[in-house]
């Protein structure tokens, strides 16, 4: 710990001296007045009318500042730090524009937009130390924007991003799913709120990302490891949920929103408020869901799928020609259910009754919107300051948070209140970055970030010891443009530090107390180059690092929500792992493609897999009379490799047409045979997802923004399976035909009343089972000799959300 400390006080201490060296440490007052101000203005058209484009989004992501286009399609952003900015406009239909404008006293410059075909040119903040155009980032970062989240149907936030390629869900239900990016989840893949590293159990199967959809705005998620911003835990990718984007100054923003599904009888209704008044900006928000047991033509209503979830938050904070200070507040409550998949000689769904013994299961337990027992309360509290300060030239940003955590499993059906599980997890995350100013067509940050996480344990059993962990970083990032070329790259070390309590069953100790430290340096190398107008070429060679889990080192014991008894072993290594990774994209006016290929070289990889008898078989663990099987963390040598690809296709003179299709590949490989099989374990199946869809602007003058589609969502055989230990089992392959329909009702003075969208997903009703799905391995059904739980089957949603809008007196 003494070493941490040191290495933190150094790090701030180089910041400072560079600062100092470029003269850079007196502070900025808050007083307007002593740092020059510009206002940026100007008017949006159409390529093809001539006309203006209303409802635009002119927006400057490093100061946080903008606005939107008027009837007119003009706009303007006062208050604006003089200096070069990232100007990205934005409307439904039309390519992204991204342009470095110097803004000074009074700057204008108008805009034209042609109709858009793939979003390639959006501005981003993930893996980068400040916003930058996408086609000058050398790794793979896809965009998800609200209007994307209203026409997709899904669940929860995360199940909607498996429309991207590489992206797929380990789930646990409707309530419950992981990120998988290119094969990897868990702790691989780093989930970033409004700047803030997510932490909460993301270790476990069951534990999904305590982000409320309703309140996300804009989501960017970044293939490939990213662990020179992040450090530790992002050698996946990251996941970075933007939900703080301030409304334009001196307007007052409502929303509400609605969503019911047919399936399981999903119903949320959301509602959000925000304002700016001269600078001073806030938002509150307020979200519920309520789902009964989903349903599929296998096994009619699942038990025990049901979950409800309540969630406020919100922010302040004033915006400056100095810069912003933001203080943001979430609070995150979700009870779920947790299926076990227990059934009779008939067939039918049981449950546990008081005093030993069960009953099935009724048409009232099924409707219910209230988990019984196994089920589990997740809570997630979280307080942040987001800070961002112009410095002459420079800028620097930094941000603290504090993350309080808890997650109770209640399973005793003679004592319902009774935690078999309760993890009380707080942490406190921390990042600073300093921004020099672009100088030469360079643009170089240094940064630190790190955090201190406690754990106690307060239930009634114990699956991992109570700790205390102390992480830390510090890097450099650096871009470099010439002509159409950029060039990226930097370094970072990290230290972590985990001291390891004692781990308790009752009164006796079954795991000694250990300490463990673990270091890395990371790097990485990256071009990306606009060959032609239309081609794009990029690659990126980065070293990722990821310290092992304390579920992975100290792990013993068994939880309801994963049908299966771990083993951690405390003498794991840390994972490092070399990836390539290279894409191109031609982009022209009636085809668009894509194709991006990687290669992923891991030393330590770690991975659990069933523990053996002695006798033969699986090895079983008698836990409260139940036999559960047993499985340990290991770790090898491996290697994943696969490609995404996607072709649009736009035909003339059907303009209003697109084809898209997305395939993704990946196979996940060990150096050396584990009892015969290579196969890394729990990769997903190859995907192909092929859509047709018209956008139609403008249908009349109150029907805008028109949308219809259909979908083949084809997921082939997955026989690529880890065999050893019979720890996983082949899936078959399966088609799902989804279609939906949506369009943007407007009034006669031309203001949005509100958007309506239907879709219709398995439309067939087909019943399947996801090879990422940890219900596949439930209890087999005696009745018709299936083992596990199918996935939801065909499912009917409509979606309102209301948009309203107020202006204020200057």
């Amino acid at each position: 710990m003494k070493k941490s400390i040191l290495f933190i006080t150094g790090s701030i201490f180089l910041l400072c001296f560079a600062s100092a060296k470029n003269n850079f440490l007196t502070p900025p007052s808050i007083k307007n007045s002593n740092v020059l101000k510009g206002t940026f203005s100007g008017t949006l058209t159409d390529a093809k009318t001539g006309k203006g484009v209303s409802g635009a989004s002119i927006y400057i992501t490093d100061i946080k500042s903008g606005t939107s286009s008027d009837n007119d399609g003009n706009f303007s952003i006062k208050n604006i730090p003089e200096g070069n900015h990232l100007i990205e406009v934005s409307h439904i239909g039309y390519t992204t524009i991204a342009e470095n404008i110097m803004v000074s006293a009074d700057t204008k410059k108008d805009f034209v937009l042609s109709e858009s075909v793939v979003e390639n040119n959006a501005v981003v903040v993930t893996g980068v130390s400040g916003a930058t155009q996408l086609k000058k980032i050398p790794f793979a970062v896809s965009v998800l924007r609200k209007q994307d989240f209203l026409q997709n149907t899904s669940t929860n936030i995360i199940e909607s991003l498996t429309k991207i390629g590489g992206v797929s869900t380990l789930s646990t239900g409707p309530a419950i799913s992981k990120p998988v990016i290119r094969g990897l989840s868990y702790n691989r893949v780093l989930t970033i709120n409004d700047g803030v590293r997510q932490e909460g159990q993301q270790w476990g199967d069951e534990h999904g990302i305590e982000v409320d959809e309703a309140s996300v705005n804009k989501i960017e998620l970044l293939k490939g490891p990213a662990s020179i911003i992040y450090g530790s835990d992002a050698m996946a990718g990251v996941v970075n949920i933007i939900t703080n984007v301030p409304v334009q100054n001196n307007t007052i923003k409502a929303n509400i929103s609605s969503n019911f599904q047919t399936n399981n009888k999903l119903r949320t209704l959301n509602a959000n408020i925000g304002g700016n008044k001269n600078g001073f900006n806030w938002n509150i928000y307020s979200s519920n869901k309520a789902a009964e047991d989903y349903k599929n033509k296998y096994d009619g209503p699942v038990y025990n799928s049901k979950f409800n979830e309540h969630n406020t938050g919100g922010y302040a904070g004033y915006n400056g020609n100095w810069g912003y200070t933001h203080l943001l507040v979430s609070n995150f409550n979700l009870k779920a259910g947790l299926t076990e998949g227990e059934r009779d000689a008939a067939g039918y769904f049981i449950k546990p009754v008081a005093g030993g013994g069960d009953t099935r299961v009724t048409d009232a337990d099924f409707k219910s919107t209230t988990p019984q027992i196994p089920y589990q309360h997740i809570r997630h509290f979280k307080i942040a300051t987001d800070n961002s300060v112009k410095i002459n030239n420079n800028r620097l940003t930094f941000n603290i948070g504090f993350q309080h955590n808890q997650r109770e499993e209640f399973g005793n059906i003679d004592d319902l209140n009774e935690r078999a599980l309760f993890f009380d997890l707080k942490t406190i995350t921390y990042t600073g970055q300093f921004h020099f100013a672009e100088k030469n067509n360079w643009k170089t940050s240094i940064g630190v970030n790190g955090m201190q996480q406690n754990n106690t344990n307060k239930g009634v059993e114990q699956l991992i010891p109570d700790y205390n962990l102390f992480d830390i970083g510090t890097y450099v990032y650096t871009q470099k443009t010439i002509k159409k070329t950029t060039l990226s790259g930097g370094v970072r070390y990290d230290s972590r530090n985990a001291s390891i309590k004692n781990l308790l069953d009752g009164g006796s100790v079954k795991g000694a107390a250990f300490t463990r430290s673990f270091s890395n340096f990371s790097g990485s190398v990256g071009v990306a180059s606009q060959l032609t107008e239309k081609l794009n070429l990029k690659f990126n060679a980065a070293r990722g690092f990821r310290a092992p889990s304390i579920p992975e080192l100290a792990s013993n014991g068994a939880h309801e929500g994963t049908i299966r008894y771990e083993y951690g072993d405390a003498n794991l290594k840390s994972e490092t792992s070399l990836q390539f990774d290279g894409g191109l994209e031609y982009n022209a006016e009636h085809l668009s493609f894509g194709i991006t290929a990687f290669l992923n070289h891991f030393n330590n990889f770690i991975f659990y897999r069933k523990l053996e008898s002695f006798a033969g078989g699986d090895s079983l663990v008698n836990v409260n009379g139940n036999n559960l099987t047993a499985f340990k963390f290991d770790q090898r040598k491996a290697s994943l490799a696969g490609f995404e690809f996607t072709m649009d296709i736009h035909p003339h003179p059907l303009d209003w047409l697109h084809i898209q299709n997305t395939f993704s590949f990946v196979n996940g490989r060990f150096a050396e045979a584990i009892e015969g099989s290579k196969n890394i374990p729990f990769i997903p199946a190859p995907k192909l997802v092929t859509e047709f869809k018209g956008d139609f602007k403008k249908i009349s003058k109150t029907v805008q923004n028109f949308y219809t589609k259909v979908e083949l969502d084809n997921t082939f055989t997955q026989t690529n399976i880890f065999t050893a230990y019979n720890t996983e089992t082949r899936t078959p392959g399966y088609t799902l035909l989804n279609a939906g329909i949506g369009a943007d009702f407007i009034s006669k003075k031309g203001n949005q009343l509100f958007t309506l969208n239907f879709s219709a997903i398995n439309i067939t009703d087909v019943a399947y089972q996801n090879h990422l799905s940890r219900l596949k391995y439930a209890a087999e059904n005696l009745a018709t000799g299936r083992t596990g739980v199918f996935n939801m089957g065909r499912n009917f949603s409509v979606k309102l959300n209301i948009p309203l809008n107020f202006s204020l007196a200057n």
